[in-house]
């Protein structure tokens, strides 16, 4: 018998709905960062992706249109899940304590499966947008963001949420902001080559400890 309450309650089922969409597009991105990091993107094939999300070809492509969408949906991801490390973050506590949490959530992220994937993804995939995608073979990307510029967009609110109120002109708060992103990056790269994870607190904190004099000047 049909259940006169759910009857009664569309929006209920519009929500549950809209709660399996979105949960079934999150294991379609998981597996899509699973997968780059277990065999990289050139094996990060659609029957891959699709095996490990537990999901058909065909509800991929209704999620996501296919691979394009698909990888561009994942590094979109991989900047919320920096901005997530975030949130809940004391706002309101001293210039140098902000600073210093900031680099070590910061790290956390550049050592993470998402970064890594998301990393690949821009660097072989994405990035041919800037040497012309027909020349390889694949669908023309023009039409996307500069992938990179977005990355560093979703740096720069993160940024500025936490540190505003320093009194650095906002052209002074850009160099110091790409100065960070190139350190972390450069500090990561150096582990993705070297094969290993090493103790980079003497390179850390020496980053810290610049972020705490740049941003505290005309203090």
């Amino acid at each position: 018998m049909p259940d006169p309450q759910r009857r009664a309650d569309p929006g209920g089922e519009r929500r549950s709905q809209a709660e399996r969409t979105a949960r079934t597009r999150r294991k379609i991105v998981a597996a899509v960062f699973e997968s780059v990091a277990a065999v990289g993107l050139g094996r990060t094939t659609a029957v891959e992706i699709s095996r490990r999300a537990g999901v058909t070809w065909g509800a991929v492509q209704h999620h996501f249109g296919g691979k394009d969408g698909m990888l561009i949906a994942a590094v979109e991801d991989s900047f919320e899940h920096f901005a997530s490390r975030f949130d809940g973050f004391p706002a309101g506590a001293p210039l140098d304590e902000r600073a210093r949490r900031f680099v070590d959530g910061a790290w956390a992220h550049f050592g993470s499966r998402e970064y890594r994937s998301a990393f690949e993804i821009l660097l072989h995939y994405l990035g041919c947008e800037d040497l012309g995608c027909e020349d390889l073979g694949r669908e023309d990307l023009s039409d996307s963001p500069t992938w990179r510029s977005e990355m560093f967009r979703s740096w720069d609110r993160v940024w500025m949420r936490l540190f505003r109120d320093s009194r650095l002109e906002r052209r002074e708060h850009l160099e110091l902001e790409r100065y960070t992103l190139s350190v972390l990056a450069g500090l990561e790269a150096t582990q993705m080559l070297e094969g290993r994870a090493r103790n980079r607190r003497g390179e850390l904190d020496f980053l810290k400890d610049t972020l705490v004099r740049e941003l505290g000047r005309h203090a």
